[in-house]
């Protein structure tokens, strides 16, 4: 009987003590999350490389039309290509993506919509990094309170929700060797809002094809399904976002803003919508 008891009070000793290593051995290793922006590893986006252009040759164009467009993202469909306005390790907008291939030295940024001259390192970083400064008071050996000095600090998220307005460069053409009417992007240029003064200014063109690789690897926020989101090169090349014309190829290289006003200004830019529209429309009236 006394070896029985002796027996029984080893294994329940065993058994605690096996409960305490399983709980400690719970307790050492937390579960860690391998991906916090989705349930599962989305590897399509990631991997998606751009769309090639077909072969044009310079007898297959048998009209052409070069216009731009002003992308205002203030606009509902226009709004996932505006946002987030912060840093978002799972997604980012139009502007924090171009912004951080030109810093990185992935795309050129230029002052001029011909693509002629480039930015320096210094010149851009000037225009993205916005630097201010703050008071910070200060105290001397006796506690007493000093002049406050001004602390510069830099702020690079705050011009994020500046950028109201997107300029695209691009040309239409009747392709003969296919015989339909395409278009391709040539440019695209940042404009930043400045409340103060109330303006717009350009910060910077790039060129379109050399971001098209980054494009196709960024994905935008889908209104109705999370896990369908199409990549940034899908939103331009499908033409899913709302623009409108300021200005076409003329002789006297004129916006529209410079002749018209107003509502006229719009019937202007419609008016140039539906001349290219009515070009390909009486192409194949018989």
């Amino acid at each position: 009987m006394k070896t029985y008891t002796t027996l029984l009070f080893a294994l329940l000793s065993i058994a605690k003590v096996s409960t305490i290593h399983a709980g400690d051995s719970l307790k050492d290793k937390p579960i860690k999350p391998t991906n916090p922006c989705d349930i599962y590893d989305k590897q399509n986006i990631g991997n998606r490389l751009p769309i090639n252009y077909t072969s044009l040759r310079e007898s297959d164009v048998a009209w052409e039309k070069r216009v731009w467009r002003d992308i205002d993202m203030r606009e509902k469909q226009n709004q996932p290509l505006y946002y987030p306005l912060e840093y978002n390790a799972c997604r980012s907008s139009l502007f924090q993506t171009i912004t951080r291939q030109i810093l990185n030295g992935n795309i050129i940024a230029f002052k001029d919509e011909d693509f002629l001259i480039p930015y320096n390192d210094a010149e851009i970083k000037n225009k993205l990094v916005k630097r201010d400064t703050l008071p910070q008071i200060i105290y001397n050996e006796l506690g007493e309170e000093l002049s406050p000095i001004m602390v510069p600090t830099v702020d690079s998220t705050s011009i994020y929700a500046r950028i109201l307005k997107f300029r695209v460069k691009e040309d239409w053409y009747f392709d003969r060797q296919k015989s339909s009417l395409e278009v391709r992007i040539v440019g695209l240029a940042a404009i930043e809002y400045n409340e103060e003064r109330d303006y717009y200014r350009e910060l910077y063109w790039v060129y379109f094809p050399s971001c098209r690789p980054y494009f196709a690897r960024n994905d935008v926020y889908n209104f109705k399904n999370d896990s369908e989101r199409r990549s940034l090169d899908d939103i331009f090349w499908k033409r899913q976002f709302t623009s409108t014309i300021v200005k076409e190829s003329n002789v006297q290289d004129r916006y529209i803003d410079q002749y018209q006003k107003g509502i006229d200004a719009l019937v202007e830019a419609d008016k140039i919508k539906m001349n290219i529209f009515t070009w390909e429309h009486d192409l194949w009236n018989y």
